[in-house]
């Protein structure tokens, strides 16, 4: 499947970021499908859905299949966790686990042993790309097994335009759509270990013998603004930055799925703005619904 590249613009800042999400909604959002009143979601590709019946309040190339990068990460640990190895098990981070090319740097030192667990709540939490390796790399039958229990998730839940390729995230032949990542967030949703580990804000644990601490890769999650149930962020250059979540939103749980965003500060800000327009009413225009399993 070819992979488009998008130019992206890489410098921000953080007065920018205060920037934007203080900004009103911008009045004509980029390449709106359905909805061409929404809430001027800048992200490439968007999908929002009241969960509580499956309707989609807002969708924008809901059926585009692109990179997900470490959105992955939550079908990496609903493996792991079907498969219903002790979470409590130590496991020795090897040179098996090192991860090679861009976007390989990780905090865990080779010879770092950690709980599955922990691990777990680094790949939620703070996205880190060697715990989850490693939790695939020790999935009963190994990595190759592990990727197999993936798609197979992913074909059981209805997720027709999904493949992996890898535990991580880093590799650009993962892929999906809104419409499937809406899915995985509901799946992710269901299950206390997932919703605990991905909403935690900050988590310490031991690296050769010193603590290190880990913080979340989501800002929403420190604002008490927000009530999130569940999230993941990724990043990787062929699939912008992105962001999916379930939140409640005026006693609404509601699924976002933000994808392509050309910038780390507008997946959020995306979130900001539909989160707005929700509260504000901008709901006339939904309709149609998405089939869950």
């Amino acid at each position: 499947m070819p992979i488009v590249e998008h130019l992206r613009t890489t410098a921000a800042c953080a007065s920018f970021a205060a920037l934007i999400l203080s900004a009103p909604l911008a009045a004509h959002p980029r390449h709106v499908v359905h909805h061409p009143q929404g809430p001027g979601v800048r992200s490439n590709a968007a999908l929002v859905i009241d969960t509580q019946n499956s309707t989609v309040l807002y969708a924008k190339h809901p059926d585009l299949v692109q990179p997900i990068a470490s959105i992955t990460k939550l079908m990496t640990a609903l493996v792991v966790l079907d498969a219903k190895q002790p979470l409590d098990q130590r496991i020795r981070i090897t040179s098996v686990d090192r991860i090679h090319g861009k976007g390989w740097y990780s905090r865990l030192a080779v010879g770092t042993t950690l709980s599955r667990r922990d691990l777990m709540h680094l790949a939620l939490m703070a996205s880190e790309n060697r715990a989850a390796r490693t939790l695939a790399e020790n999935y009963p039958g190994g990595l190759p097994a592990a990727i197999r229990a993936m798609n197979a998730k992913a074909r059981a839940l209805g997720m027709t335009h999904t493949h992996f390729d890898d535990p991580t995230g880093l590799s650009s032949h993962n892929v999906s759509s809104p419409e499937d990542l809406a899915k995985l967030v509901l799946a992710a949703s269901r299950n206390p270990t997932i919703r605990e580990f991905s909403t935690a804000r900050h988590f310490t644990v031991r690296v050769r013998r010193r603590p290190v601490e880990f913080r979340t890769t989501d800002r929403l999650v420190a604002n008490p603004a927000w009530k999130i149930i569940v999230q993941k962020t990724g990043f990787i250059n062929e699939a912008g930055h992105c962001l999916v979540m379930e939140t409640v939103i005026g006693g609404r749980r509601v699924v976002m799925v933000l994808l392509d965003s050309v910038g780390k500060y507008t997946r959020v800000a995306d979130a900001v703005r539909v989160r707005r327009w929700i509260e504000h009413g901008g709901l006339a225009e939904r309709g149609s619904r998405l089939s869950m399993r």
